[in-house]
């Protein structure tokens, strides 16, 4: 692969990730539509594009992926769109990808590495940011938001987890997928009372399924074959960042004092942890 074609994957994967915070947030505020409903459009669209990519390359039935790593698919999903009902578009990036991020580099340690001086510093700053942004104060996000987008992003930590290593991540997202939708369809059977649509919103949650979930994903997964292990850690850095400008721009948002702080702190001290990491022996 070319320098710029792995550029272009790249940087179109971690806008699409981004793209989901503004696509949320977007049909959360401005439409009609319910986050239960969100979700489960959000994760039915997304399981036909992922298994219509993954019928293109190979024509057998889908086999991969596994009940438990479709519930963390699902409990992320949910979780993100209920958070989202309150949160700016950065905020709610910054406390997914940090969540995220935390979540792996504390198994990892858990597990055995051994972290440098610096490591453990910024691991300390990243903590100490998050709590920052969510501490009591007149700009801070609220708590139980706050509380479902970490959620969130210890999901997603899981099942990014659970996946590593996988002989075809393709195939098997695209079956976790299919496995979440009965998990969405049972959340929307018990909020059926408060269930909204409008076309806007089911739109929204298309597109955020479909395109910036579904074909990101894959379009992730095909940049990955260029990029090491710290490079695609660290790339990932960006996502807050373009999803707070994006809701500035698209959403009238504010780009707070404490969002700046707390972005500081919380990816510079990702950022230490992942580039010291130590290599593999």
């Amino acid at each position: 692969m070319s320098p710029l074609g792995l550029f272009v994957l790249t940087a179109s994967a971690m806008l699409a990730f981004a793209a989901n915070s503004i696509l949320c947030r977007l049909a959360l505020r401005e439409t009609e539509i319910d986050a239960a409903s969100f979700t489960s459009v959000r994760i039915v669209s997304g399981a036909v594009a992922l298994w219509l990519i993954a019928r293109s390359r190979e024509k057998r039935a889908l086999r991969e992926g596994s009940w438990i790593s479709a519930a963390a698919l699902f409990a992320y999903a949910i979780a993100f769109s209920f958070a989202y009902r309150e949160l700016t578009a950065g905020t709610g990036a910054l406390l997914l990808f940090g969540a995220v991020q935390m979540c792996m580099i504390l198994w990892g340690w858990r597990a055995g590495e051994r972290p440098s001086w610096i490591q453990a510093l910024g691991l300390a700053s990243a903590f100490a940011g998050l709590v920052w942004l969510v501490w009591p104060g007149i700009s801070a996000p609220p708590i139980q938001a706050a509380a479902s987008m970490v959620g969130a992003g210890v999901a997603w930590g899981a099942y990014s987890l659970r996946g590593r290593g996988s002989a075809n991540p393709l195939r098997e997202t695209a079956g976790n997928f299919l496995r979440a939708v009965p998990f969405a369809l049972i959340v929307s059977a018990i909020f059926i009372g408060q269930a909204r649509f409008d076309a806007r919103g089911v739109q929204y949650a298309i597109v955020s399924g479909a395109l910036t979930s579904g074909a990101g994903y894959a379009i992730w997964y095909a940049a990955l074959r260029g990029l090491d292990a710290t490079r695609a850690a660290t790339v990932q850095l960006c996502v807050p960042l373009l999803a707070a400008i994006a809701g500035v721009v698209l959403l009238g948002e504010q780009f707070s004092a404490r969002l700046s702080i707390a972005s500081l702190a919380i990816l510079g001290g990702i950022g230490l942890v992942i580039v010291r990491r130590r290599p593999a022996r």
